[in-house]
C-alpha cells in the first residue's frame, strides 16, 4: 500500500512539473500610429525571458504557462502592460512618450534612466510597483573610433582625377542604430556615410556577361543644394547560387575572453555561428579557434553537414580571461592554411567586442600578419559584438587588411541578414581588389566631392597599379558611391581660389575639357577576378543630362536621404540645406519595395535621431 501511494505522489509532482514547465508561444506586431516599430523590447513580465521586434516589427517569444502578462517597452515611448489570456498573436500599438529622451542612456541593447546606474541606492521602476535596489558601478567606456575628416570639394580644373577602392562593409550603420534606439546621437567618427548607405540593397542589373560586376550610374540635382549635382555610382557583382559556390574552408576565431561575457557578445556570437553553420554543406569544412589568456582549438576541420557536432561545440563555449588576439590569429591562420582548399573559400571569421589587450596585439603587429595571409589565400573577415569596450577603429583596419568585410552585429535579426540572407556576398568573394578613377570635364565641372570612403581614398597613380590592394565584392553585393557635384559657373563656397603664379604659367588643362561634347567625366572601373593577379579595365561615360531629383529612381532617392542622414548625424560642414525632415520625406519617398522592412527601420531611426538632436539643442541652450 505504502508502495502504491508513493508511486501515486511521484506521478502527481511530474505532472505538477510539466504543468509548471509548460511553455507557449506568442507573436504578433508592435507599430505605433503610423508604422511597425524595430527594435521594440517585449519581456515575459515577472521573468528574464525577452525578445526584440525585427525590421519589420514582428516578434515571436516562448513563455511559460504560468507568465500573465508582456511588457513591451522601447525608447520614446510609453512603456505597455498586456495580458496574455490564451491569446497566441498579440498585436500591440504604442503611444509616443512625452518623458525627454536625455534621461535615457545605452545601457546593453537596451535603455535605462541615468539614474540606475549611479552605484548608488535608486529607485527603479518595476513592472507593477516601485523597489529600492543598489545597481553596481558601470565600467567606464572606452570605445574606440577612427577619427573621420570628411572629404572637401576639389577644383575640377586643379585636381581632375579621383581615385578609391570600393567598401562593401557596413557595421557603421548598425553601430549607429544601436546608439540611436538606445537613446543617444552616436559619435561623428561613428558615423563613416558610405557604410551606411551600402547597408540596403539596391535593384541593380547583374552583369550580362562573364564580367563579375556591372557599373551603372544616376544623375540628379543634389537634394540639399539644388544647384548642384548629385551623381550615383552602383556597382552590382554576380550573383552565384549558393549550390554553385566553391567549398570552403572557414575557421570561426571566437573570443572568450571576460569582456565577451554579457548577453550581447558571446550568447550573440553563438547564436550567429549556428545561423552561419545551418547554411554550410557537406563539401564545405569548419575549425574553431578559441582565444582568452591563451589560445587553442576546440573543434578539429569538421564537414559542414555534422552540424550536430559544430553546435556542441559552439554550446560549450564559455567567457573567462585575458585576451591574447593575437596569438589567436596566428592559430587561427594556422589552422586555415593546414586545410587550404586551393580552388576554394578559405577564410577566418573573426567574432570579438575588439578588445584585444594581451600579447603580440600591436595594429601594425597584426596587419602585417593578415596582409601576409591574404597573399597566401587565406581571407580574414571580423563580426563585432558589444558595446563599452568596442574597438571599431581596431576591427575596420583589421577587415580592411585581409581582403574581408566588417559587420556589427547588434541583435539576432542583424545576425540573420549578414549571415543568412547575405550569405553568398559575405564570404564569398567574385572580384578582388576594386577600384574606381573619376575624371571631371573641368569644362562641365567647377568642383566635385565624393561623399564618404575617406578611409578608401587612393593616389591616382594607384589606379594602374596592380599591387595595390583594394576592395573586394562577394556574390550578389552591391555598392553605392555618391559624388556632390557643382557645376561649372555656379556660385559656390566650396571651390576656393588662389593667386595667379608668379613664375610660372599653370598649363592648360587635359583631358576632357576640349572635346567640345557634353561629356561630365568618365569613370574608369579595375577588378581582379579572384584567383588572378591581373587586373581588368571597363569604363563608362556620364553626359551632364541631370534627370529631375522627382522623377529619379526609388533608389537613388532612398541613398541620397542616408547620406543625408548621415552628414546631420556627422554634423558635416557640407550638410547645407540638409534636415532631419527632408531626409526622413526622401526616405518615404524612396522606400519602394521594402519586404524585408530594413528601409521602414531607417525612417523610424531617423525619426528618432530627429527627436534625439531636438533634445541636445534644448540641453545646449540652457
Amino acid at each position: 500500500m505504502k508502495h502504491i501511494l508513493f508511486i501515486a505522489l511521484m506521478f502527481a509532482g511530474l505532472a505538477g512539473y510539466s504543468q509548471a514547465n509548460k511553455t507557449r508561444t506568442i507573436s504578433g506586431t508592435v507599430k505605433d500610429n503610423t508604422s511597425a516599430l524595430p527594435g521594440v523590447s517585449v519581456m515575459a513580465q515577472g521573468t528574464r525571458i525577452t525578445t526584440q521586434t525585427n525590421a519589420t516589427g514582428r516578434y515571436t517569444i516562448n513563455i511559460p504557462d504560468s507568465v500573465k502578462s508582456l511588457v513591451f517597452s522601447f525608447v520614446g515611448y510609453k512603456q505597455k502592460i498586456v495580458k496574455v489570456g490564451k491569446k497566441s498573436v498579440i498585436d500591440v500599438k504604442l503611444e509616443a512618450s512625452s518623458r525627454t529622451l536625455d534621461e535615457v542612456v545605452v545601457v546593453g541593447y537596451g535603455v535605462q534612466r541615468k539614474t540606475t546606474i549611479t552605484g548608488s541606492i535608486a529607485t527603479v521602476r518595476g513592472s507593477a510597483a516601485y523597489s529600492t535596489a543598489y545597481i553596481a558601478p558601470q565600467p567606464a567606456n572606452t570605445e574606440s573610433y577612427k577619427g573621420v575628416t570628411e572629404n572637401g570639394f576639389h577644383v575640377a580644373s586643379n585636381d581632375p582625377l579621383s581615385t578609391f577602392s570600393v567598401d562593401v562593409d557596413a557595421a557603421s550603420y548598425s553601430n549607429v542604430r544601436r546608439f540611436i534606439n538606445g537613446g543617444q546621437i552616436p559619435p561623428a567618427d561613428a558615423v563613416r556615410i558610405e557604410e551606411m548607405v551600402n547597408y540596403f540593397n539596391y535593384n541593380l542589373p547583374g552583369p550580362a556577361n562573364n564580367d563579375p560586376v556591372a557599373i551603372h550610374t544616376e544623375l540628379t540635382s543634389a537634394p540639399w543644394n539644388t544647384k548642384h549635382r548629385l551623381l550615383r555610382i552602383g556597382l552590382k557583382a554576380r550573383t552565384i547560387p549558393t549550390e554553385n559556390l566553391p567549398a570552403s574552408n572557414l575557421v570561426f576565431l571566437i573570443d572568450v575572453s571576460g569582456s565577451m561575457s554579457d548577453e550581447n557578445k558571446l550568447p550573440l556570437v553563438k547564436s550567429s555561428m549556428k545561423m552561419l553553420v545551418n547554411q554550410l554543406r557537406a563539401k564545405d569544412k569548419v575549425s574553431i579557434v578559441v582565444y582568452a589568456g591563451a589560445a587553442g582549438i576546440v573543434l578539429q576541420p569538421t564537414a559542414g553537414d555534422k552540424k550536430t557536432t559544430i553546435n556542441n561545440a559552439i554550446d560549450n563555449l564559455e567567457a573567462g580571461g585575458s585576451t591574447a588576439g593575437g596569438e589567436g590569429i596566428k592559430l587561427a591562420y594556422k589552422v586555415a592554411h593546414e586545410n587550404l582548399m586551393k580552388e576554394g573559400n578559405n577564410r577566418v571569421i573573426l567574432a570579438t567586442d575588439g578588445d584585444f589587450n594581451v600579447g603580440a596585439s600591436s595594429d601594425d603587429d597584426m596587419e602585417k600578419l593578415i596582409i601576409k595571409q591574404r597573399e597566401g589565400g587565406v581571407f580574414l573577415s571580423v563580426l563585432g559584438y558589444g558595446m563599452g569596450n568596442y574597438k571599431d577603429s581596431k576591427m575596420e583596419t583589421l577587415a580592411d587588411k585581409g581582403n574581408g568585410n566588417y559587420a556589427y552585429i547588434d541583435n539576432i535579426t542583424e545576425a540573420r541578414k549578414t549571415l543568412v540572407s547575405e550569405f553568398g556576398g559575405t564570404l564569398f568573394t567574385v572580384a578582388k581588389d576594386v577600384k574606381l578613377q573619376l575624371e571631371f570635364n573641368p569644362a562641365k565641372v567647377q568642383a566635385y566631392r565624393l561623399i564618404g570612403y575617406e578611409n578608401r581614398m587612393l593616389n591616382k597613380e594607384d589606379f594602374n597599379n596592380d599591387k595595390k590592394d583594394a576592395g573586394d565584392m562577394g556574390s550578389g553585393h552591391t555598392v553605392t558611391a555618391l559624388y556632390e557635384i557643382v557645376p561649372i559657373g555656379v556660385k559656390d563656397d566650396y571651390s576656393g581660389s588662389v593667386d595667379p603664379l608668379k613664375y610660372q604659367k599653370p598649363a592648360a588643362p587635359k583631358g576632357l575639357v576640349n572635346t567640345g561634347s557634353g561629356e561630365m567625366l568618365t569613370i574608369k572601373f579595375r577588378y581582379k577576378q579572384p584567383n588572378s593577379g591581373k587586373s581588368a579595365l571597363s569604363q563608362a561615360v556620364v553626359n551632364d543630362v541631370p534627370v529631375e531629383f522627382a522623377k529619379t529612381s526609388v533608389d537613388m532617392k532612398f541613398a541620397s536621404a542616408v547620406a543625408e542622414f548621415g552628414m546631420l548625424l556627422r554634423d558635416s560642414p557640407y550638410k547645407q540645406q540638409a534636415s532631419y525632415a527632408h531626409a526622413i520625406k526622401t526616405a518615404r519617398a524612396g522606400k519602394g519595395n521594402d519586404d524585408e522592412g530594413y528601409r521602414a527601420e531607417f525612417i523610424k531611426l531617423a525619426e528618432n535621431a530627429r527627436l534625439l538632436a531636438k533634445e541636445e539643442q534644448l540641453a545646449d541652450s540652457k
